[in-house]
């Protein structure tokens, strides 16, 4: 039982299990709630309150109108996933005692993932989600646009590894003086007491929402915290995935990415069929492309997607708070130029919602998904078997890389 526990709270889980669980709970949360795990739709919003808090009138602003400003961010329950997220990962990291402030030797580092985070950000809401709502709960919902956005992405992040290799992006490496191991993190005893209390405080949070009536503020509380626990303990990071796949011929996160879509994709379709609710649908339109790649490079060159910024962050890495707010200036720069630059005539206006489940009915839906999502397995397996470390992909090379 003790080796257990050691294992559940030190031990990062395989992935697999990680986003297998994450795929069946982001299906249940759309059963329950007929909303999606999504997270820059929330920054977008806390992007229009900051705007508020500073006098600017947003009231003629489009895409603030389209994402919904009612209420505050924690009386929505996109807001308490997002909340849940960030605390359910704080909670791991102090019960593995990995909390510790962590400044990035090169400073110019600080100043990349505020870039990468602002370009991400504004290709995220431009292709209407992120590597959630417009890829691992978006593809399950069976809406077209999520496979022109993981294209576009894969794409994206391809061109921002080229630059993240280049001398100038780099710059000069910062040695340290003395030996290579680590100093220990301080108040190691004392952080898992500090994760218990946060913890009892979060459940008694969400008890309230319960018995007040706010059964789906309750809701967005539990599984906002389960997908932070998930992200954390897994190291969730859809940058990764793909960063991996370009520069070192590792696909285990992409292709557990996969595995997670699969089995969310065949329970939504379940939930959709027996409870007649109507599936998620966003425009596909070439919005979603140039957004796509925007959001693939953007993650590359901040070092991390929003999954993955958001329990890096929780572990005390200084650089994913400039992500982040990167990520808010990205959002609210978009909800601008939606309108007031031409943005939704240009790359929107001419879009319009595809569902697979109306054009090929739920079967073929279904069948089509899952080839899909197989033939993207096959290829990063081909990548990694055909891989050769710092040369790229060699034809007949049969080096493997797990």
């Amino acid at each position: 039982m003790k080796r257990a526990i050691h294992t559940l709270f030190t031990n990062y889980w395989n992935p697999y299990v990680a986003l297998i669980l994450a795929g069946i709970l982001s299906a249940l949360y759309f059963g329950i709630t007929k909303g999606v795990w999504a997270v820059t739709g929330e920054f977008t919003r806390l992007g229009g309150h900051i705007l508020q808090l500073l006098g600017i009138d947003i009231s003629d602003w489009d895409y603030f109108s389209l994402v919904h400003m009612q209420g505050t961010t924690f009386s929505r329950t996109d807001g308490w996933i997002v909340w849940g997220m960030f605390i359910g990962a704080l909670i791991m990291v102090l019960y593995s005692n990995n909390f510790k402030l962590r400044i990035p030797r090169q400073k110019r580092r600080l100043v990349q993932g505020l870039i990468g985070g602002i370009i991400a950000g504004f290709g995220a809401r431009l292709a209407m989600g992120c590597n959630l709502a417009a890829f691992f709960t978006g593809m399950p919902q069976f809406s077209f646009h999520s496979w022109i956005f993981i294209v576009a992405t894969a794409l994206g992040t391809y061109l921002g590894t080229k630059i993240t290799k280049t001398s100038w992006w780099k710059g000069k490496p910062k040695l340290k003086k003395g030996g290579s191991n680590p100093s220990p993190v301080k108040n190691q005893t004392i952080q898992p007491y500090i994760g218990g209390v946060i913890t009892l405080a979060y459940v008694a949070l969400i008890v309230y929402f319960f018995i007040t009536g706010k059964t789906m503020l309750g809701v967005a509380a539990l599984f906002g915290a389960l997908f932070g626990i998930l992200i954390e303990r897994g190291q969730i990071c859809f940058t990764s995935a793909f960063r991996d796949l370009w520069l070192s011929g590792r696909g285990l996160m992409a292709k557990a990415i996969i595995a997670g879509m699969a089995i969310s994709s065949i329970i939504t379709l379940i939930i959709i069929l027996v409870y007649g609710i109507q599936p998620i649908t966003q425009v596909a339109a070439p919005s979603t492309f140039v957004g796509g790649v925007l959001f693939g490079l953007g993650i590359v060159l901040a070092s991390s997607c929003e999954t993955g910024m958001m329990y890096r962050l929780m572990e005390g890495q200084i650089l994913y708070l400039t992500v982040f707010v990167g990520n808010l200036i990205g959002v609210t720069a978009l909800a601008y130029a939606w309108d007031h630059l031409g943005v939704y005539q240009f790359l929107v206006a001419s879009g319009k919602p595809i569902n697979l489940i109306h054009i090929l009915g739920a079967p073929g839906a279904m069948i089509a998904t899952l080839i899909l999502l197989g033939i993207c397995f096959a290829i990063i397996a081909y990548l990694q078997r055909h891989y050769q470390f710092n040369t790229g992909l060699k034809k007949g090379v049969k080096k493997h890389v797990s």
